[in-house]
């Protein structure tokens, strides 16, 4: 890629990023202050590491609510509350919503490059709000089964699903992957998130994550909900290949899960030629996207937070769990604070 056309990609990313993203979803966090302050995780974590590739970020957030959604309450908790879905005068249509998809997305990046590099109190606000949501994500599922989104159990699945999503595009896609130890690392650091949104006994290691997803397979399925958008039933999407929901993006996503999710997705690898090709293809796209555009300004803000050092005994955040019960609060008012 030439200089001339980096400098033009990178231009149009920033612009759109700061239109579709950063102008509707960061408002509130604070990253170029105070100074000194460490924040969550600190420049020399591996979260700071791992989240300054945007790309491998999103990819990573496309695979795992991909198998997020193989748990039938999952799916469900989408189809009834979930902006992704279509709604004509509030009944869900079962059709994906592409601006909801948008916005949820845009949420989802707020939140994780929030708390990776926001000042402690963006962290805590951020982590508060997502709390205060799941504690409204109450229901019945068609076959009668209830779901809460503040279990302990959903919430250890939600959790892993996140961690391994994130640390695997990072593991494949990136061009300088941190790996064992190392990555293990990233993964122990991340806990400080799940903890924060309520998780207990979190798995905190590449292989406790995986032996945490599987033991979910005896509770998983594929809803309605999941088969009609993946696979096979996407030929027809007119959703552009870069972006979530489009066939390309759901091969990526089933093309990262462990092999026995991708037997219950009924995800079969194409031949070696063809998946070397795509996965190398995807592989230079987010590397050529990240090179040409370099970490993303809240990153550098962080980074500029603490040129000078930390405050004197300021260390990154360690115990992130709630301090005590939240405030009840209505979806109407978390969605206005937002």
């Amino acid at each position: 890629m030439s200089n001339f056309v980096a400098a033009r990609v990178a231009t149009r990313f920033e612009r759109s990023f700061d239109t579709d993203i950063r102008s509707k979803f960061f408002r509130g966090m604070e990253f170029r202050e105070p100074e000194g302050d460490p924040g969550w995780f600190g420049p020399d974590s591996a979260v700071w590491y791992v989240h300054s590739h945007l790309p491998t970020v999103v990819l990573g957030l496309v695979a795992a609510a991909y198998i997020e959604g193989l748990d039938p309450s999952i799916s469900w908790m989408g189809y009834d509350h979930s902006r992704l879905v279509e709604r004509v005068d509030g009944v869900p249509t079962g059709n994906v919503d592409p601006e909801g998809a948008a916005v949820r997305l845009g949420h989802s990046i707020a939140f994780f490059i929030g708390t990776a590099y926001g000042s402690t109190r963006t962290a805590e606000n951020l982590a508060r709000t997502v709390r205060a949501m799941h504690h409204t994500v109450k229901g019945v599922r068609p076959d009668g089964l209830r779901y809460d989104a503040d279990d302990p159990d959903w919430l250890r699945w939600n959790y892993a699903t996140v961690v391994w999503g994130l640390a695997t595009a990072h593991e494949r896609y990136h061009r300088s992957p941190l790996r064992g130890p190392a990555l293990d690392r990233y993964y122990g650091e991340f806990v400080r998130v799940g903890e924060a949104l309520g998780g207990t006994e979190l798995p905190a290691t590449k292989a406790e994550v995986a032996e945490c997803l599987e033991s979910y397979l005896p509770k998983l399925a594929l809803t309605p909900i999941k088969a009609f958008g993946t696979g096979p039933n996407l030929r027809d999407s007119t959703v552009p290949p870069w972006q979530p929901g489009s066939a390309f993006m759901d091969w990526a996503a089933r093309d990262m899960l462990p092999r026995w999710a991708q037997k219950l997705a009924l995800y079969q690898p194409p031949n070696r030629a063809t998946l070397h090709a795509r996965r190398t293809s995807l592989w230079l796209a987010v590397n050529g996207l990240h090179r040409a555009t370099g970490p993303l300004r809240e990153f550098r803000e962080a980074q500029a937070r603490v040129a000078a050092g930390t405050v004197p005994l300021a260390a990154p955040v360690a115990v992130t769990r709630p301090a005590g019960p939240d405030p009840v609060r209505t979806r109407s008012e978390i969605e206005a604070a937002l």
